[in-house]
C-alpha cells in the first residue's frame, strides 16, 4: 500500500477549482495566521520558529529558528528579509508550483515572517527563467497591498513592510544566499566570505538579513497556526514537518510528493507512490537531493548510527527520506530533487552532463572552481567522444578531492560530490569504457561519440 501524502504547504496545488488570486485563498482561510501574528509578540513567534524545528529546506537543512536567532539587532540597522526563489538545483522543481498555483501562501508566510524579525522591506529574489511566476508573484503582491496584507500600517497594527520582487539572470550560484544578495545589490554575484559577511548580520546592503527558501517561508504561517510544539509533531525529532520531494528521471509517474518528514522511505516512493520503474528494468542509482548530493548505488548495503545512537541496516529502499537518514548513508536531501537511474543509465553520460552544468555555473572567482570544474568536464566530455584513458577515474577523483573544502562558498562541495561519489560507486565502468575505447583505437575503428553535450 502506498504512503498517504501529509499535505500542508500543497494542501491545494492541483486542486481543482482552486485559483491563485486572493479571492480564492481568502475563502480557504487565507491570511488569517498574517492576521494572528500581528496580535502577537514578534519574539515569540521568533520563539515558535525555534521550537518547531523547522530546517531550511533549500538545501542545508539549517534550523531556521537558529537562523533568526542569529540575527543582529543591536547595530540600529535596518533588518531585511529575502525569500530565495532562484530553485536552480537540476532535479527541483517545487518551489515554482507553489509561485504558479498558491503564491499568497508564500506572501504571508513571508509577511509573518518579516513581522517576527521586525524586517522593514522584504524582496524575493526569483529566477530570472520564471518570468511567468515572476508576473503572478507582481499580481498577488499588489492584490495584497490593496488589502493591506502589506504595506503601510499592516491590518492596522502599525507595522508596515512592503515586498519587492527581483529577477535574477538565471544563475546556478545565486542560489547560495550571499551570491543572491551581491546579484540583489546589482554587483557580479559572487559569494562573500564568511566570516564576516554572515548575512545575519552583515547581508544586503551590509544590514542584517534573513535569507530563507519559498518552502521554508510557507512553513511560517503554518507553524503560527498550529504552534511550534504542534509543528513538531510533524515527522521525527530533529527531522519536524512535511517535505516536498520532486521525483524525476526512469519512474512511471514523475512529479511533485509532499510527505511527513521520515513517514516514506526511498522504496515506497519510488515503487508506491511513482509507479517503480518501466517494464523489464531494474534500480541502478538514485541521487536523492538534486545534482549536487552523492548518488547512491542500488545494490549497496547502508549500516552505521543516526544522530541519537540509533543504529541502522539498510538496502537503498529502506532508507527514511529526512534530512538525517540521508546523511547517515553518505548523501543528503538538500533541495528535495530525487532522481531516479535505471540499468539503462550510462554513468560516464550522466556524470559529463552533470559536470557540463557546474562547468557552466561557476562564478569564476575561486581557482579550485574557475581550473578545476571545467578540467573536469573535459575529461568527463573526452570519455563520451570515445577518447577515454584508463587512468581518468583517478585523474577525476584526485582533481575532485582538490577542490572540495576549497573554496569560498559550498559550490565547490555542489561540483565535487558527484564525480567523489560516481567514482567510488562506479569506477568500473569509467574503467571499462576506457579499456573499451583503447582496444577499438588500437585496431584503428572509430569510437563513436555517445552523447552531445551543448
Amino acid at each position: 500500500m502506498a504512503p498517504q501524502e501529509t499535505r500542508l504547504i500543497f494542501k491545494h496545488i492541483d486542486e481543482e477549482g482552486y485559483t491563485n488570486d486572493i479571492d480564492c485563498y481568502v475563502k480557504n482561510g487565507g491570511y488569517e495566521q498574517l492576521k494572528k501574528a500581528v496580535t502577537m509578540k514578534p519574539e515569540d513567534i521568533c520563539a515558535e520558529v525555534l521550537t518547531s524545528g523547522v530546517r531550511g529546506r533549500g538545501g542545508a537543512g539549517f534550523p531556521a529558528g537558529m537562523k533568526w536567532k542569529f540575527l543582529d539587532r543591536k547595530s540600529g540597522k535596518p533588518i531585511y528579509l529575502v525569500c530565495n526563489a532562484d530553485e536552480s538545483e537540476p532535479g527541483t522543481f517545487k518551489d515554482r508550483q507553489i509561485i504558479h498555483q498558491d503564491p499568497h501562501q508564500l506572501i504571508e508566510g513571508m509577511m509573518c515572517a518579516a513581522f517576527a524579525i521586525q524586517a522593514k522591506l522584504a524582496f524575493i529574489y526569483i529566477r530570472g527563467e520564471f518570468f511567468q511566476g515572476y508576473k503572478i508573484l507582481e499580481r498577488a503582491i499588489e492584490e495584497a497591498r490593496e488589502k493591506n496584507f502589506l504595506g503601510d500600517n499592516i491590518l492596522g497594527s502599525g507595522y508596515s513592510c512592503d515586498i519587492i520582487v527581483h529577477r535574477g539572470a538565471g544563475a546556478y550560484i545565486c542560489g547560495e544566499e550571499t551570491g543572491l544578495i551581491e546579484s540583489l545589490e546589482g554587483f557580479r554575484a559572487n559569494p562573500r566570505i564568511k566570516p564576516p559577511y554572515f548575512p545575519a548580520a552583515l547581508g544586503a546592503y551590509q544590514c542584517p538579513t534573513i535569507v530563507n527558501n519559498v518552502e521554508t517561508l510557507c512553513d511560517v504561517k503554518h507553524i503560527i497556526e498550529m504552534g511550534g510544539e504542534g509543528f513538531a509533531k510533524i515527522g521525527t525529532p530533529g527531522n519536524t514537518g512535511t517535505r516536498i520531494w520532486c521525483v524525476s528521471g526512469h519512474v512511471q509517474k514523475p512529479g511533485y510528493y509532499e510527505f511527513a518528514c521520515s513517514d516514506v522511505t526511498l522504496g515506497q516512493l519510488i515503487y508506491d507512490v511513482c509507479g517503480g520503474l518501466k517494464p523489464g528494468r531494474k534500480l541502478k542509482a538514485v541521487i536523492p537531493g538534486g545534482s549536487s548530493a552523492k548518488i547512491l548505488r542500488a545494490d549497496e548495503r547502508f549500516t552505521g548510527k543516526l544522530k541519537d545512537g540509533t543504529e541502522f541496516d539498510w538496502g537503498i529502499e529502506d532508507i527514511p527520506m529526512d534530512f538525517d537518514s540521508l546523511a547517515a548513508v553518505g548523501s543528503m536531501s538538500g533541495s528535495g530533487g530525487v532522481i531516479v537511474m535505471d540499468d539503462t543509465t550510462d554513468m560516464v553520460e550522466a556524470l559529463a552532463n552533470i559536470n557540463y552544468f557546474y562547468a557552466h555555473e561557476s562564478c569564476g572567482q575561486c581557482t579550485p572552481c574557475r581550473e578545476g570544474v571545467p578540467w573536469m568536464r573535459k575529461v568527463t566530455q573526452r570519455m563520451v567522444d570515445g577518447e577515454a584513458r584508463e587512468e581518468d577515474a583517478d585523474l577525476l577523483k584526485s582533481i575532485a578531492d582538490q577542490i572540495a573544502g576549497r573554496t569560498i562558498c559550498a559550490f565547490g562541495e555542489a561540483a565535487s560530490w558527484p564525480v567523489q561519489s560516481f567514482i567510488a560507486k562506479f569506477k568500473d565502468e569509467f574503467v571499462e569504457k576506457a579499456k573499451e575505447q583503447a582496444a577499438r583505437r588500437k585496431e584503428g575503428k572509430e569510437v563513436a561519440k555517445e552523447t552531445t553535450l551543448i
